[in-house]
């Protein structure tokens, strides 16, 4: 190469390595910044230090191997060469490389090095927990240890030896490269083919990989009680790995280190030769398959598959056991529930748990929420609500709550600007909650707090907030994936937008953020620094950049928490909750592991998924693991971005590790969590699920039964969208179960028996003293009880309730009916099934879906349905059908009011509709239809004072025609079928809610 070539390549690499450099110190400085702005500095310099020290240890020590057998091959080199046409074709590398031998040597060994330190660094995680590692105090079923050497050492273990493996392999094919280049190693000429040096050299290179297969072996022992092996599809070492495979590992180990002698001593003390050495490699090989492959399989077939439930029987129980420990299951208490009474008794309208069932449906209401903020079109709460309770007048209930954010994609084309978008849009505004099972004004949540200025519709909600948050501003939202500039250097001089003024509307407030939240960007170094890491000039150019300016990144809670907190995996869904006066997100925090012997291993991703996955929660990574706790409660404070991580379980060996790891002070202790925020703890969604999933299984702890599957469950899919394969998920209630002494804030789920749709337990997880608890109750096998599909589809084939339903949606597609989460409730030993009823009108896109029905039913799930205006005319009406049962009267299910006293017949496909309607029902046809064009008037102006007038006067007018409709069906002519009734747009539904 040229002398221009070589500068213009040096030139180019100093610029690759100038750019790469650059990039990755700007990324560690604001890194820095940021860590040390939520002050979590001793993470980022923790976690930066320990991949420097592993990048250097493991880069450098495998550099050095591998040099240092080159060179030793080199020294080892012959001195005089036999003349042959392989020679001399060799004899120009040699020339080449000789001279700068070093030079070779070093830059090979750096580049190796340097890709094993990359691998290195990445192994973090494992070489902490080596380090900090705390015992478990369970010993493994099989070897007697403690779980803790395989959570914690086990892994980087594992990862040194491959390592090692990885080295000598290097080493071997380097040192047989030039052993081959200089004239140690030939193919060609007279004599021997390979000198002593070369042989002795190259042979204890292949001894030491034999050694290391042995100690391959030895770890290959603890191994197979993480890998499945176990029938049916169970993890761990079953009776042909502990009676076959284990003896063979340990023979084979025995016979490695034996090879490895033989390798040594046959090669240079012995006979000189490769021969023997070559023989005892085969030997080593044939020994692996004989009695490392051959003979467990010969086991596996011939005594164990001929009895194989009485064979891995023991270990079956030792899989269950595991499993159950490691997810937390092995404390659940399960009960049975008789299920046995299908007729509504008297009691059902004054039960609490029944009338505390949960009608608002978070992941429907979201655009009500949204659109009845008609302030500014920016505002978003997400795609999902959360549930939490809160007491208020000394009585505790759920609320669904949402968080009013700025959702950046709803800006219009001028707001959209850099200066607008990072310096004016910069927060959210107020915590918006609503009772879970009250509705007003037409099927509107009703609204306690949050609101801003007069836009709070007429009627719909409370007059004073409620819920009091002192500082309602939201810098930190699961919506803020923007970064903010934030502060002017004229206090007087507000730029931010804050909320429309409460005496007009049209008019903004504005603000200037006064927390301590943000990275000070005043000076000019960090304003470049920024500038090139964020790749925008406006940095150094724009005036919105000040020297009190402050930028705040990585603002939404979730990545906020894993970034401080990178050992644990975050729950899918954040939910925001009032705290002493403050806005705060808190987050469930899960340690895992994959490598608790004989736990089953399971992926987070599929575990977790269900309806709601993406529709406003998170999806898991897709993590293989076979422990997990929920050790820490995280919270984020909306307005400054603090962040806090409070230990939750104080029994967890894995969060221990990390907290010492880190100092000992990175944890907040269990006992300092304020009693404030406790309130607010709830079971967490991602846990419960891979629990109740788990427990599908694993409520069978008898290894027979467990063998032969009969009593497994099943997760039931979605009720109203049964074929798409996506699971139920469950649902947040304050109720008191069966079995339970006071009323609770947990979360619920049904589960069916495989391969069948009736309803085969409840499983509720629930805090009780702050400590989790899980309750099964489960019903008899032969039970007549439906599960969640069955039971939709049940109610949604009455008759009666057929009819109502064709009401709630117009012949044109301009209305559609939505179903709500269905609540499976044990009540007074039988199960109430309670379902809202959505309508959504218009704008299919835009349009806010409203609670108008409430279908219910008990019992099996078809004799006794209701589709109500109200949760407490529901009950009503479902009372009345079991008197009428126990009278001997047919019950009747279908539209009930008010009262629950006025509906129809549920079995009346037998009247024969009239040609014509009298004038009577004609006449309050036609009011419907003009009470439903006011209603479509209503929505499309926005206005919900109208809007709620328009409702109230559908409601009157659909009450008149169901009257003229029984009056007419009482006479001399049958009653008119529901081709005939008034096609409308939404259902009417009682003012009040349930």
């Amino acid at each position: 190469m040229s002398r221009r070539g070589r500068v213009t390549v040096g030139v180019l690499v100093g610029v690759f390595l100038l750019f790469t450099l650059l990039g990755w110190g700007i990324d560690a400085y604001t890194d820095y910044l940021w860590f040390n702005e939520v002050d979590f500095v001793n993470v980022f310099s923790g976690v930066l230090l320990t991949r420097l020290i592993l990048f250097l240890v493991i880069g450098v020590v495998v550099a050095l191997i591998i040099g240092a057998n080159l060179y030793l091959a080199y020294r080892l080199r012959p001195l005089l060469r036999p003349h042959s046409a392989e020679q001399a074709t060799l004899e120009r590398y040699r020339m080449v490389i000789a001279p700068r031998l070093g030079t070779w040597i070093t830059v090979l060994c750096v580049i190796i090095g340097f890709f094993a330190g990359l691998s290195a660094q990445g192994q973090w995680k494992q070489w902490m927990l080596f380090r900090n590692g705390q015992p478990f105090n369970v010993d493994d079923p099989q070897f007697k240890v403690d779980i803790g050497f395989y959570v914690f050492e086990y892994p980087f273990w594992r990862y040194l030896l491959g390592v090692a493996f990885t080295a000598v392999v290097l080493s071997v094919l380097g040192a047989l490269a030039v052993h081959y280049v200089f004239g140690g190693v030939r193919l060609q000429g007279v004599g021997d083919r390979m000198t002593t040096a070369a042989r002795a050299h190259l042979t204890t290179l292949v001894a030491v990989f034999v050694l290391l297969k042995a100690v391959a072996y030895v770890l290959d022992r603890r191994a197979l009680l993480l890998e499945q092996h176990v029938s049916p599809g169970l993890y761990g070492a079953g009776y042909t790995d502990v009676n076959a495979l284990l003896p063979a590992k340990e023979i084979l180990a025995y016979i490695s280190i034996v090879v490895a002698i033989a390798i040594i001593v046959f090669s240079n003390a012995g006979m000189r030769n490769l021969v023997w050495p070559g023989v005892s490699l085969a030997l080593l090989a044939i020994s692996a398959v004989a009695i490392g492959g051959i003979y467990p399989l010969a086991v596996q077939n011939f005594s164990v598959k001929p009895s194989l439930a009485d064979k891995e029987a023991p270990y079956i129980q030792r899989s269950i056991n595991a499993t159950r420990a490691a997810f937390g299951l092995e404390t659940t208490e399960a009960d049975r529930y008789q299920a046995n009474n299908v007729v509504p008794p008297a009691t059902l309208a004054s039960d609490t748990s029944a009338q505390s069932a949960r009608l608002v449906d978070p992941q429907l209401v979201s655009q009500a929420f949204t659109q009845s903020q008609q302030s500014r079109g920016f505002y978003d709460f997400g795609k999902k609500l959360d549930v939490d309770r809160y007491t208020i007048d000394n009585k505790t209930a759920d609320y669904v709550v949402g968080a009013r954010e700025i959702n950046d994609d709803k800006l219009t084309p001028q707001q959209r600007n850099w200066l607008n978008r990072h310096t004016v849009y910069t927060h959210g505004y107020g915590l918006v909650a609503a009772p879970a099972n009250q509705v007003v004004c037409g099927g509107l949540p009703f609204f306690v707090s949050g609101f801003l200025g007069d836009d709070r519709p007429p009627g719909c909600s409370a007059k004073t907030d409620e819920i009091k948050v002192d500082q309602p501003r939201i810098y930190y939202g699961e919506q803020s994936t923007e970064y903010a500039i934030v502060g002017q250097t004229d206090k007087n001089k507000k730029v931010e937008f804050d909320r429309p003024q409460e005496e007009n509307n049209n008019a903004e407030e504005l603000y200037t953020y006064e927390g301590k939240g943000g990275v000070p960007i005043g000076s000019f170094f960090r304003k470049l620094v920024f500038s090139i890491k964020l790749t925008e000039s406006n940095f150094l150019l724009s005036d919105a950049v000040n020297d009190d300016s402050k930028l705040m990144y990585v603002r939404d809670p979730r990545s906020r928490v894993e970034k401080v907190a990178p050992f644990l995996t975050i729950d899918g869904d954040p939910y925001p909750a009032a705290v002493d006066g403050r806005i705060v997100w808190i987050l469930d925090g899960y340690t895992t592991s994959n490598s608790y012997p004989y736990s089953q291993k399971i992926n987070l991703a599929n575990e977790t998924r269900d309806e709601l996955t993406g529709q406003g929660q998170f999806a898991l990574a897709r993590d293989d693991v076979n422990y997990m706790r929920n050790s820490v409660k995280a919270t984020v404070d909306a307005y400054d971005g603090t962040v806090k991580l409070y230990q939750f379980d104080d029994t967890d060996p894995i969060l221990k590790a990390w907290n010492k790891a880190f100092g000992g002070d990175l944890i907040i202790p269990k006992a300092e969590t304020p009693a404030s925020l406790e309130a607010h703890f709830r079971y967490p969604q991602d846990l419960f699920k891979v629990q109740r999933n788990l427990l599908t299984k694993f409520h069978v702890t008898e290894p027979r039964a467990f063998f032969s599957g009969q009593d497994f469950w099943q997760v039931p899919n979605a009720p109203d969208a049964p074929s798409s394969n996506v699971k139920q998920p469950p649902f947040y209630l304050n109720v008191q179960l069966p079995e339970q002494k006071e009323t609770r804030f947990q979360l619920t789920a049904g589960v069916t028996p495989a391969n069948r749709e009736n309803l085969a337990a409840l499983i509720s997880g629930s805090y009780v003293d702050n400590k989790p608890k899980l309750e099964v109750l489960e019903l008899p096998d032969q039970t007549v009880i439906p599960g969640p599909v069955q039971v939709h589809q049940k109610m949604t084939n009455n008759a009666a309730v057929r009819q109502q339903l064709s009401l709630l949606s117009t012949n044109n597609n301009q209305a559609q009916v939505l179903y709500g989460n269905l609540i499976s409730l044990p009540v007074a030993n039988g199960i109430l099934y309670v379902e809202p009823v959505y309508v959504k009108t218009g704008n299919q896109e835009t349009a806010a879906p409203l609670l108008q029905k409430v279908l219910m039913s008990y019992g099996d799930g078809g004799t006794y349905v209701v589709l109500a205006d109200s949760l407490k005319a529901g009950l009503d009406a479902l009372v009345t059908q079991g008197k009428q049962a126990t009278s001997g009267s047919p019950p009747q299910s279908g539209n009930q009011g008010q009262t629950g006293n006025e509906g129809q017949t549920g079995n009346n496909s037998g009247n024969v509709p009239p040609a014509t309607l009298n004038s009577e029902l004609a006449a309050a046809a036609a009011e419907v239809d003009q009470a439903i064009d006011n209603v479509r008037t209503a929505q499309q102006s926005g206005d919900f004072a109208k809007y709620g007038q328009a409702l109230q006067q559908l409601d009157a007018a659909m009450a008149k025609f169901q009257a003229a409709q029984q009056a007419a069906a009482a006479g001399t002519t049958a009653g008119p079928s529901a081709s005939t009734a008034p096609s409308a747009p939404a259902s009417p539904s009682a003012t009040p809610g349930g």
